[in-house]
This record gives structure tokens, sequence and C-alpha cells, in this order.
């Protein structure tokens, strides 16, 4: 008994030392605890597997609970699945039918309920130490407390899922990648590598030497030496970071701006020299305070010196987690230190300061952080060179895979990655904003590496694209539409015994359509109204390719109102499962629009007529248009039910989008 009692005590002893291992098996492993990380160990762990998520750091879900809650959309229509159940989720909090701006503490309160409801395994404060693999496999892979020291743990399991934004563990496992720009010519793309554009850009005349006028004094802080170059020449160069601030106008939940730790007013020299030029340029032109519930903000950078730390991030990809973490303290204090500037400069034009003073740091968020965000926004990192690179030509359409297992549906953005001297002015480089693309599908070959890499991970968020193609790709809600598809082929990828490349595409495909949210419930019908099965049109209607804020590619319009004899388009959904039905109705903003518009709706037995004002839809975010509520509907299995809008007793342009069958949980 004392030699069995003896060697509890020294094992217990030996496990508790550093560098001593522990060992634990799943099916599949998840490291980040980003949005896509809890998306995709959830998905995962409703499909009956055993999960464990890896998360660095003490917090769930990555930019979107950490600042960004003026979510960046480009169109909802790309948005689906568990993605569009999270946004869904958010509205119910707020007493909305769905909703894409939020408080930062409500984010990551959502992302606790579903790992809760799951009963995911959550291992907090643990990083990526090393990757054991044979013949293309990830064995295991050894992870350590955050802090350094304390006990190893190495973990084992049948599929990994990479949900870090810096793309750590497809770098240990070996997985090529790509970190800053191709050039242009390496992809056929035109918006790649050094751009000098417009956007976030210096007027004309602004000097760049400490001495006005003289070379010789030297540059402003934040200016490189380094010489133009050929447009659309290639680097290692990464477009800046930033953090999403979150402040509060609230008197009773703000703390003032003050004075933050290695504050240096030199560095704010270039915002003095642009307001010399432009003494009336706003202060929203400076940060971009978009409003959020309960007098709170999502500040994003705006303007040619603004939020953005331009430069100082080319090391970022491929630092340790030390240097890292002295990368992330210069953008805190760079942000706090801007900040306080504005606030307290009296060589800014004194509207600037008065606005500033409006604002605090929210007593009710990231309150074990200083109530400052815990997640900078790593735009852009390591890319992976999968088996199939996403590029322009798939942001524009001119290039359509097959194999989508989500949409895009942002501008190709590209933020700033460098100040030079042009011309003897400073001139940012590398902003591109260019869009007006409708949503396009994203090859589920560019979230897994090449076959002859490896067959058992997946890397939903520094997926296969290149520089300017995951400029459009590389939004919150589509890394968590990413990730849930990843999961689910993780999921029948071991079910049958095969490698991420062999999972059968059209049974992936249709076991997403079928089971949205991975809970084997009844999945909503969207009748869109470019879906010519369900559509029926009467009457002379304009279809409006790329239309601003159209749900979809395409929208229908009526622009002959008195004119015409009155036209109506039926949208007809098959109902697989009768029962109640929530029916809504797609209304974009529209110039010239109708003030009230006329939806008959059909139960297969009795028609009624709802009469609804599409102008006098909030609309928030990013978005140009939102769903208008037509009232709840018991529907019969069949095509037999429909919901039709007219031009009747319309007084302005009619819109026909898409209408929208959600079942009653």
């Amino acid at each position: 008994m004392k030699a069995i009692l003896g060697l509890s005590i020294f094992l217990a002893v030996w496990l508790s030392l550093p560098g001593a291992a522990q060992e634990r098996t799943v099916d599949v492993c998840i490291y980040g605890g980003s949005s896509a990380g809890v998306i995709a160990a959830y998905t995962a762990k409703q499909n009956g597997k055993s999960v464990v998520l890896i998360e660095p750091g003490k917090h769930l879900g990555g930019l979107t609970a950490g600042g960004l809650g003026y979510t960046d959309i480009g169109n909802k229509y790309a948005v689906n699945g568990l993605a569009r159940d999270y946004y869904r989720r958010i509205g119910e909090h707020y007493g909305k039918f769905e909703q894409w701006i939020f408080e930062p503490h409500v984010a990551e309160d959502l992302f606790k309920d579903y790992i809760k409801r799951a009963s995911v395994d959550v291992l907090f404060e643990h990083r990526l130490v090393g990757v054991t693999s044979s013949k293309g496999v990830i064995n295991t892979i050894e992870i350590e407390p955050s802090g350094g020291t304390g006990v190893h743990q190495t973990i084992k399991a049948k599929v990994f899922i990479d949900c870090t934004y810096e793309g750590d563990l497809m770098a240990k496992a070996k997985v090529s990648y790509m970190v800053g720009r191709e050039s242009n010519k390496d992809y056929n793309e035109t918006y790649n590598g050094y751009q000098v554009m417009t956007g976030h850009q210096f007027p004309d005349g602004v000097d760049p030497y400490r001495v006005r006028g003289k070379p010789e004094s030297g540059l402003l802080w934040g200016i490189s030496p380094a010489s133009p170059r050929a447009g659309g020449s290639g680097d290692k160069m990464v477009q800046a970071y930033n953090f999403r601030i979150c402040l509060s106008n609230n008197p009773s939940n703000m703390i003032p701006i003050s004075r933050p730790d290695n504050y240096d007013s030199t560095r704010y020299e270039l915002l003095v020299r642009l307001m010399e030029k432009e003494p009336n340029r706003p202060f929203n032109r400076i940060l971009k305070p978009d409003l959020m519930p309960n007098g709170k903000t999502d500040i994003n950078n705006n303007g040619p010196i603004s939020t953005d730390m331009i430069g100082v991030n080319y090391d970022y990809p491929e630092a340790t987690f030390e240097e890292r973490s002295k990368i992330i303290k210069m953008h805190e204090d760079y942000t706090k230190g801007l900040l306080y500037f504005i606030a307290i400069s009296k060589r800014l034009p004194p509207h600037l300061g008065i606005e500033m003073r409006k604002w605090g740091y929210p007593k009710d968020e990231y309150q074990d952080n200083g109530h400052w965000s815990h997640q900078p926004y790593i735009r852009e990192a390591r890319r992976m060179i999968g088996e199939y690179v996403m590029t322009q030509a798939n942001c524009e359409g001119r290039e359509i895979v097959k194999d989508g297992v989500g949409m895009a549906a942002y501008t190709m953005d590209s933020h700033n990655t460098q100040r030079l001297v042009i011309n003897g002015m400073v001139k940012n480089e590398g902003n591109v904003e260019v869009g007006g693309f409708p949503p396009y599908p994203i090859s589920y070959r560019s979230l897994i590496p090449k076959r002859t890499e490896c067959t058992n991970l997946f890397v939903p968020v520094c997926l296969s694209a290149t520089h300017i193609a995951y400029g459009s790709i590389r939004m919150e809600p589509v890394f968590m539409v990413l990730a849930q598809s990843s999961a689910v082929a993780a999921c029948m990828a071991i079910d049958k015994k095969v490698a991420v490349q062999d999972v059968n595409m059209a049974q992936l495909q249709q076991r997403l359509k079928s089971d949205p949210l991975s809970d084997k419930s009844t999945p909503e019908i969207l009748v869109d109204n470019d879906d010519a099965a369900g559509v029926l049109a009467t009457g002379a209607w304009t279809r409006m390719p790329k239309a601003p804020g159209a749900y979809g590619p395409s929208a229908l319009a009526d622009t002959t109102t008195f004119k015409q004899p009155k036209t109506s388009i039926k949208f007809t959904p098959a109902i697989v499962k009768a029962g109640a039905y929530r029916v809504y109705v797609y209304c974009p903003r529209t110039p010239k629009g109708t003030t009230k518009m006329t939806v008959t709706v059909f139960n297969g037995k009795n028609p009624k007529d709802v009469v609804i004002s599409p102008n006098d839809v909030k609309v928030e975010g990013q978005t140009s248009g939102e769903w208008i509520g037509l009232g709840t509907y018991t529907l019969p299995v069949g095509k037999s039910s429909s919901a039709t809008i007219t031009t009747t007793g319309a007084d302005g342009i009619v819109v026909a989008d898409a209408v929208l069958f959600v079942p009653e949980r």
C-alpha cells in the first residue's frame, strides 16, 4: 500500500513539473477560440464527436467579441447556417428578428452559450508549442500554459482545425503558406501588390520631414524611408492592424480618456499637419465612430492617419508569442495615445477635442483587461497555399467554383501597408477598396492543404487566397460559415475514414443545406427572386443585377407605377414539414421607393393582405435592407402556400427581392 501511495504522489508531483506531459484523445481538436473556433467546436460536438477547443487567451469569440460590433457583411445572402443563427440570437437579445450591431460582452456571452449548450471542453490560456506528423497526417499537438511554464499536454485527434487569425497550427504542421502580397502577375490580378490609391490618403502637400522642407532633418515618425516601386509588385508587407475601439458616451458608464503608457505626442505630428491642410475635417473622418446599443461605439480606422498603426506589424505573423505581445502592446499604446492626443492637443482644431471628450472607456466592457479590448484586429497574417487558391477572378465572378461551402460578398479591401515620401510629400500605400460584385462561392479546396502536405487539417480562417481576394473573404461572419463547413466535413472524414481531400462534395453540400443549424431542426426556406422554380412574375418587372442593398445577386423592381396595370411577384416555398412559420419579406432601401407595399400571404386556404412601409425600415450596419415581419401562419406540406408582392396602392418604386419562411422553434 505504501508503495502504491508513494507512486501516486510521485506521479502527481511529476505531472505538475514544467515540461511534464499529459495526454488526451479526441475526435476533433480546434486550435483558436475565435468566432470560427467556437462555431467549429459547437458543430463538431453537435455532430456526435468528442471535441476539445484550445484558446491561448482568456476569452472566446475573437474579434466579434473584441470590439467589432458593427459587423462587416457585404450582403446578408452570403451568411447562412450557424453564423446566421448567431446574428438571429443577437437579435433576440435586443428584441429584434436579427441584429448585426452589438456590444462586446453580449457577443462573448452568446459564444459562451454555444459552448455551454454543446458541452464543449475548452482549454483556456494554453498555446501551441509543437506538432508531430507522419506521412502527411498530424498525430498530436503539444500545448503549454500561455505563461510558458506548467504542465504540457499532448492532444491526439483524428482531425485538426486551425481557427487562429495567425495560422499557427498550419505553420507548425509545415503546410505551405504566404505572408504579404503577391505580385499581380502571379495570379493574373490587378489589385494585388504595391498600390498607391486615393482611399485613406493624404492630400497633396503634407510635408514628411521633421523640419519642414529639410530632408536632412529626417522623417516624421511612421514614415518609411523606402523608395516607391512599380505598381502591382509583390512584397512581404502586411496590411495595417488596429483595435476596434468600444467607447461609451454614457456619463455613468464611462472612464475618462487619460494619458496612456509610453505616450509620445510626436507620433501624431502627421495628424497636426493633415489638419493644417484640412482644418474643417470632421471628427468622423479621423475616427469612424459607428454607434452601437446603450451609448457605445465601434470605432474603426478612417482617413490618412487614424487607428491603423501602419508599418509596424510586418514581423507579427511569424513572431513568437512574446514578440507578438510586444507588438500588440505597441498598438494599444499608439491607439490610446491617439485618443488622448485628440482630446487634449491645443494644436488641433477645437472641434476634435470637444467631440473626443464626450467619450470614455466603458465600465461594463473588458473588465478583466482594463476596459480595453483583448483582441487586436489581425486583418491578415499567414495565408495557406492549399489545394485551390481564391483570387480576384473569384471575387469578380470571372471564375466560379463548383465546390462552394460558403460565400463571401465584401469589397476587395486592403488597408495601407506603409507610408512613403512620393514627390516630396507623404503618401500612404496599400489601400484598396474595390467592390460592386455579387456574392460568390468559396471553394472547399481553399480550406484544406495540398494532399502531399497534410490530410487531416482544415484552415477556415487563414485559408488559401491571395492577398486581395482574402481582403474580401476575411469577414467574421464568413469565417463562421467556413468553420461550420470545415467541422461538418471533418466529421464526414472521420466517419468514412478518408482524407479531408476525399470528402464527398455533393454529400457535404447537401448536409450543410439540409441541417444548417447542426441540430436536425427544420430548415428555414428562402425564396429569392432568382429562384426560377419558386417565383412567378405578372406584369412588367425589371431584374436589377448588383442592385444596391439587394439580398443576393439581384432584385426585381417595378418602376412603372401608375403607368402600367398592377403587377405582382408570387414567392412559393416548398414546405417539407407542416407547421407554424413566421414569414418575412426583405426590403432594401430604395431611392424613390414606395412608402407602402401590399403583400398577400396565402396559407393554402385563405389569403391575408399585409400592408407594410418599406421606407420606414431602420437600416443598420453595412447593409441597406432589412427583413419585415408579415406574421405567423400554419402552412401545409407542398407548394400551396405563397407570399405575393403587389403594386396595389404603391406610390413609388416597388422592389421584390426575397421572402423567408422561418419555422417556429
